[in-house]
C-alpha cells in the first residue's frame, strides 16, 4: 500500500506526541543529616559539584520542609501521610500509641506500590528505617542498604541485599566503603532497569551520609584538613554572605546568635561557646570532626554524580524528574564537643597521632552541636526540632523536559507529604483505597508539579511535630514551640530566623494557629501523646 505524504507527516506527528508524552522517571535523592547551607549550592564551603550543576540546571526551593528527624521523614516521603498517621511519630521502639507503633503500618502504601500497577519498576538503595524488615514487601524489586541506621560505612556485612537469594557486589578486603556502594549498586538497578525499555524506572537512593558514626576515606579528609580550623564562628559568617550572594536569603537576614543545646538526656542546657573560647586541643579534635563531615558529604556528591552521568550517557537525563533533600536538619546530638564510642553522653578528646585515626575503621564519632549550627547557618536549632533549623532543607529539583524554570529559586513552602501525589501525578498513577483487606487513608499532600512550574497554588498550612517539638505554618504565620515550652510566633515573611517573637503582641494569632495544630495533632494521632513528650497548649511568653 502507497503512504501519501500526509499520512507520512500526521505519523511523524503522532511520534512525537507519543515521544513527548513518554512518563518520566523518578529519581528521589535523600541524604542523612545534611545541614540547610552545606552544599555549595546552598552557601556552603564543601565541595558538591555535581548538585551544584544539578541545581544550575534545574531550581531550588528554599522553604521546603521535612519532619525534623530520620525515620519520620522517611515515613511521610514514602507514604504521602504524616508520619504519625501509620504509627512511626517517633522511632523503631512501640511507645504503646497509635501513633507510636515504631513500623509503618499495613494500611499504609509506598510510592513504589502505588507505581507498579502503572508500569513502573521501583528500585531502593540506601537507608529504609521504616520500623519493617523487607522494603521488597512495599513495591521495591531490589534493594540494597540497611534497614536501620548504618553503624558503619566500612564493613560490607552491615549492609543488605534483598529479595532474599540475590547477592551484593563483592569488594576486595579494604576495598568496601558504604556511600561508593550505595553509587554501585545504584548503576546496577538502573542498568536493570533499562532491559524493559517501555517501562520507565522510580529510583530511591537513600544515602546515609553524613550521619554519625563520622567516617571517609583519608584522602578525602585531608582535603577539608585546614578547612574547619577557622572555626565555627568564621564559617556561619562566610556562609551567610555566600547564602545572601546567591541569592538565598533577603540581604537584610541576620545571622542567630549561637543556638542552645541540650545534652544527652536533656539533662543540661548551655550554648554552644565561642570557638576562640575553647582550648586549642579541643579546637583540632572539633576541626578534624567537621572534616570528616565535610569528606562525607564530598564522596557523596561525587557518588551522585556517578549516577547523573550514567542517566547522561544512556539519555535519560532529559525525562527524569530529579529530586534532592535531606531527612532533617543537621545533627547537635549532644553538646559542642560530640560524641564518641555510641550515641550518648561520652566524649573523648583525640590528640596528636590520634586525631589522623578519626573516621577510619573501628572508630565512631558525631560532630556535635557547634559545628551544627553552622551547618543549619542561619537558622535557629537542629535535627529533633520544629523550628527552621530542624526541618528545614536545601531542595533541588531538575527535569529539562518538564521543568522549564533553568536556574530559578523558587520560595513558596512545600513539604515531604507533597511527594506521593508528585509521583502519582507524574505517573498517571491510582493512589489505591485498600490495601492488603486495609483503608488506605487519603494522601495529605498536593503535587509539586504546579509550583516547580511556578503555576500558581493554594495556600495552606503545615504541621510538625517530633519529641514534643511543635509548629504550626499558616501562609507567613508559624507558630512553633519546643518540648514543655511556651509558642513562640514568628512572621517567616520579614523574620524566617525566628529571632522576634511575637506571642506576647498576637494572643488572638496565637489562639488561633495552636487550636489549628490541637485539630490536626487530634486528626493524624499525635495526640495522646506519650508521657515524656510533654505537649500542654502553653500560654504566650509574658
Amino acid at each position: 500500500m502507497r503512504i501519501r505524504p500526509t499520512s507520512l507527516f500526521a505519523l511523524w506527528l503522532l511520534g512525537l506526541t507519543v515521544a513527548s508524552a513518554a512518563r518520566p522517571n523518578l529519581l528521589v535523592i535523600m541524604a542523612d543529616d545534611l545541614g540547610y547551607s552545606d552544599l555549595g549550592c546552598f552557601g556552603g564551603e564543601i565541595r558538591t559539584p555535581h548538585l551544584d550543576r544539578l541545581a544550575a540546571d534545574g531550581l531550588k526551593l528554599t522553604q521546603f520542609y521535612n519532619t525534623g528527624r530520620c525515620m519520620p521523614s522517611r515515613t511521610t516521603l514514602l507514604t504521602g501521610l504524616h508520619a504519625h498517621q501509620v504509627g512511626m511519630g517517633h522511632m523503631i521502639n512501640d511507645l504503646g500509641l497509635r501513633g507510636y507503633r515504631g513500623r509503618v503500618a499495613d494500611e499504609a502504601v509506598t510510592i513504589a506500590e502505588v507505581l507498579r500497577p502503572a508500569g513502573y519498576r521501583s528500585f531502593m538503595v540506601g537507608k529504609w528505617h521504616l520500623g519493617t524488615e523487607d522494603p521488597t514487601a512495599r513495591g521495591f524489586e531490589e534493594f540494597y542498604g540497611t534497614l536501620i541506621s548504618a553503624q558503619t560505612l566500612w564493613e560490607p556485612g552491615h549492609f543488605l541485599r534483598l529479595p532474599a537469594g540475590r547477592t551484593p557486589r563483592s569488594y576486595a578486603k579494604n576495598g568496601f566503603y558504604a556511600t561508593d556502594a550505595f553509587g554501585d549498586h545504584a548503576l546496577d538497578f538502573l542498568a536493570a532497569g533499562r532491559r524493559t525499555p517501555d517501562q520507565p524506572w522510580f529510583l530511591y537512593l537513600a544515602f546515609n551520609a553524613p550521619h554519625f558514626p563520622l567516617h571517609a576515606p583519608a584522602a578525602d579528609i585531608a582535603r577539608y584538613e585546614q578547612t574547619y580550623t577557622r572555626g565555627w564562628d568564621a564559617i556561619r559568617a562566610d556562609r551567610l554572605v555566600r547564602m545572601k550572594q546567591l541569592g538565598l536569603l533577603a540581604p537584610d537576614t541576620p545571622l542567630t546568635p549561637r543556638s542552645d543545646f541540650s545534652t544527652y538526656g536533656n539533662k543540661d542546657h548551655a550554648t554552644n561557646p565561642p570557638w576562640d573560647s575553647l582550648p586549642a586541643d579541643r579546637r583540632a579534635d572539633l576541626a578534624r570532626r567537621m572534616a570528616i563531615f565535610a569528606a562525607m558529604v564530598d564522596r557523596m556528591d561525587r557518588n551522585i554524580g556517578r549516577v547523573l552521568d550514567d542517566l547522561r550517557a544512556h539519555g535519560e537525563m532529559e525525562n527524569t524528574l530529579i529530586l534532592f533533600f535531606s531527612d532533617n536538619g543537621a545533627c547537635a546530638e549532644w553538646d559542642p564537643h560530640g560524641f564518641d564510642i555510641k550515641s550518648g553522653p561520652e566524649n573523648v578528646l583525640h590528640t596528636g597521632a590520634e586525631l589522623a585515626k578519626m573516621g577510619s575503621p573501628g572508630t565512631y564519632h558525631s560532630v556535635g552541636s557547634g559545628w551544627a549550627n553552622a551547618s543549619n547557618t542561619p537558622w535557629r536549632l537542629y535535627k529533633h526540632y520544629a523550628h527552621e533549623g530542624g526541618i528545614g532543607t536545601p531542595f533541588i529539583a531538575h527535569w529539562p523536559a518538564g521543568l522549564p524554570r533553568k536556574g530559578a529559586i523558587e520560595t513558596r513552602p512545600a513539604h515531604l507529604i507533597d511527594l506521593m501525589p508528585t509521583a502519582v501525578e507524574l505517573a498517571g498513577a491510582s493512589y489505591p483505597t485498600q490495601r492488603e483487606g486495609h483503608t488506605v487513608p487519603p494522601m495529605e499532600g498536593r503535587s509539586l508539579l504546579p509550583l516547580l512550574r511556578g503555576a500558581p497554588v493554594p495556600a495552606r498550612p503545615l504541621f510538625f511535630e517530633h519529641e514534643g517539638h511543635r509548629a504550626v505554618r499558616d501562609g507567613d504565620w508559624k507558630l512553633v514551640a519546643q518540648r514543655g515550652g511556651p509558642w513562640e510566633l514568628y512572621d517567616l515573611s520579614t523574620d524566617r530566623t525566628e529571632l522576634r517573637d511575637l506571642a506576647a503582641a498576637q494572643p488572638a494569632r496565637v489562639a488561633t494557629l495552636s487550636e489549628m495544630w490541637r485539630r490536626w495533632a487530634e486528626r493524624c494521632f499525635v495526640l495522646p501523646a506519650p508521657p515524656e513528650y510533654p505537649l500542654r497548649s502553653a500560654p504566650p511568653k509574658t
